[in-house]
């Protein structure tokens, strides 16, 4: 083989890595853009607890993104099937964002359910995947916590919406958790860029349920306990 064959042998195979990477990066896209479309349903169910009769229907509401977990179990076990040993991190700038918007989902829907804070094994039970990176397809700990801090920004309008539908006691059940959530994030050293930003809007979360829960006071509708 001459010289000149040799290079040309070596840039075909070249090409031939750059077209299967190229096909598994869509073979990837296809499979997240279903779990997208999964989550915004789920979003869209638990987004109708903010309607003025939401509030009354909680539980009903919960009971009808139970079964679109599994649909997310499913293609989340899909998604991981593609993913080639050891290479979690090559690919998973595709899937971090809705990885992040499952967590809190999941966080959201348990908070519904038992006003508890969700584990990290919790959710990832309810998306299908791990927890420890050696095991294959997991979630990591910067996502299952971007996720909480997603769940106290929305907490913050349920406080307010609950105040329109007659819930008075709901904001301060909502006001007592956030601050818990926000002590147990100042026990952390963030490191992750994006999450200590993300954080820094949790402040501004408490602050407005807060305020929720003093025009209750100051108006005379804070429930006695």
């Amino acid at each position: 083989m001459t010289a000149q064959s040799n290079i040309t042998q070596i840039f075909c195979d070249f090409q031939q890595f750059l077209e299967n990477e190229q096909q598994l990066r869509e073979d990837i896209r296809v499979v997240v853009r279903e779990v997208e479309q999964t989550a915004r349903e789920i979003l869209t169910q638990l987004h109708s607890v903010h309607q003025p009769d939401g509030i009354k229907s909680v539980s009903s509401i919960c009971e009808k993104c139970v079964p679109m977990f599994e649909t997310i179990r499913q293609n989340m076990s899909a998604l991981g099937a593609k993913i080639p040993t050891n290479q979690y991190y090559r690919y998973n700038d595709q899937w971090r964002f809705v990885i992040q918007r499952l967590a809190f989902l999941s966080a959201y829907l348990i908070y519904l359910q038992s006003e508890t804070l969700v584990t990290r094994e919790t959710v990832a039970q309810m998306i299908g995947v791990k927890t420890d990176r050696q095991e294959g397809f997991h979630i990591d700990l910067d996502d299952y916590l971007m996720g909480l801090l997603q769940l106290a920004s929305e907490l913050s309008r349920l406080a307010v919406n609950s105040v329109t539908a007659g819930d008075y006691g709901r904001p301060m059940r909502i006001a007592k958790f956030v601050g818990e959530l926000d002590s147990g994030f100042r026990l952390l050293n963030l490191k992750n860029d994006s999450l200590r930003k993300r954080f820094d809007g949790l402040k501004y979360d408490l602050k407005k349920v807060e305020e929720v829960v003093y025009d209750l006071t100051i108006r005379g509708l804070k429930p006695t306990e």
